[in-house]
């Protein structure tokens, strides 16, 4: 039986952000986990040791009795779910425990929403398309699902009628709403934030390498400084009530403009979590535990003198993924490298075109950062990801 204050995690899939970074950060709190979900098999198979209750997780008044019914006093309701931060901040606001606010997280998680708050600071075209007609607007645009995630369904399409394909294509796989907005040229990077509700620290930022289009697929993130447009990011992000808990941006710089793409109020994914506590040498995932505790921040985490970088490793074809690297920790020279499979051999791979075609994630940390290529390139070579 665990002790400690209890902590609910409010959780969809399964994802190792949790199972190796918030669940082990917890266990280091010495806290009481009970996991909600609606996938309660898949965190059984997972965490064996811990209590998991079904839940309909994107119903915050499910939530608030599933909560209701456990036993003794809870101290903390998270989720590191794009899906689950408006439920799961209201569940807590019902308890009276300290959390985001739910309307923040419901516009942040709504392209639309998010477009009509940021109007008055950073006016962008955005409309929503229907079956009515194909909207009118500064081609060329970027199609994609209000509330979509991994880049799954983004298109940058050149004119009205590719548009229109676009939008057939897309409606043949899912209905949920679609919004189009300006493409807005500019060299991407992330905002990686941590805050307590009253104070808020950046912790780092990432440029980002994406495949050319119509698609829009990460395909590397290198660490750099904050660029002198941030201060404009964190302007937009206050005007979104964005302050509490952890919060990857992700915006452009063009002319010395600063534009936010998207905001994923949770902290980043796609294995850069485990990047960013290993390059700043804190630990991130405790820290995003305490606040949600109701703790205050502490200082800020130096920056580091080292460049890192994930690559990701992307397949290039549908089929059975016949051989990959199991998880590896090696180095080359003075870079250390960390290897995350995301898909392992003998699973069924199906192109998508988006962040989900990820084999795996590369992690390098080194001291500058032509050492740093040079050992993922090396990295590389070595190893091979068959597709048969």
């Amino acid at each position: 039986m665990q002790s400690g204050p209890h902590l609910v995690l409010v959780a969809g899939k399964a994802t190792d952000s949790v199972t190796h970074g918030f669940l082990p950060a917890a266990g280091r709190l010495g806290l009481r986990v009970t996991v909600l979900t609606d996938r309660p098999a898949d965190h059984r198979e997972r965490h064996p040791d811990l209590p998991v209750v079904e839940c309909a997780v994107d119903d915050y008044r499910a939530v608030v009795d599933a909560v209701s019914a456990l036993d003794g006093p809870v101290r903390a309701i998270f989720s590191n779910s794009d899906f689950l931060q408006a439920p799961t901040a209201l569940a807590a606001a019902y308890f009276g425990l300290p959390g985001k606010d739910w309307r923040a997280a419901t516009r942040t998680k709504n392209k639309a929403l998010l477009r009509r708050h940021l109007a008055g600071v950073d006016p962008v075209f955005s409309v929503q398309v229907t079956e009515d007609g194909v909207p009118e607007g500064p081609y060329p645009l970027v199609l994609k699902p209000r509330e979509g995630v991994a880049s799954e369904d983004v298109f940058l399409v050149a004119d009205p009628e590719e548009l229109a394909a676009r939008y057939k294509e897309i409606r043949e796989r899912r209905s949920d709403p679609l919004v189009a907005e300006e493409y807005l040229p500019g060299r991407l990077h992330t905002l990686e934030t941590l805050g307590d509700g009253e104070r808020l620290h950046v912790l780092g930022s990432f440029r980002t390498r994406l495949s050319p289009p119509p698609r829009f697929v990460e395909e590397r993130l290198d660490w750099a400084p904050p660029p002198p447009e941030t201060g404009q990011v964190l302007a937009q992000l206050e005007a979104l009530g964005v302050g509490f808990g952890a919060c990857h941006t992700e915006f452009v710089v063009h002319e010395g403009r600063a534009r936010i793409i998207e905001v994923n109020y949770r902290i980043i994914g796609d294995h850069c979590d485990f990047l960013l506590a290993d390059l700043l040498g804190v630990p991130v995932f405790e820290q995003v535990l305490r606040v949600h505790l109701g703790e205050p921040l502490g200082p800020p985490p130096p920056r580091p003198d080292r460049h890192a970088a994930v690559d990701s490793v992307v397949a290039g074809r549908s089929g059975v993924l016949r051989s990959a690297p199991d998880p590896l920790e090696l180095a080359y020279g003075e870079v250390r490298l960390t290897y995350r499979p995301v898909r392992r051999a003998g699973e069924t791979v199906t192109l998508t075109g988006t962040n989900r075609d990820y084999l795996g994630t590369v992690q390098a940390i080194g001291p500058d950062e032509a050492a740093v290529d040079a050992a993922l390139a090396r990295f590389r070579a070595e190893h091979r990801w068959e597709i048969a």
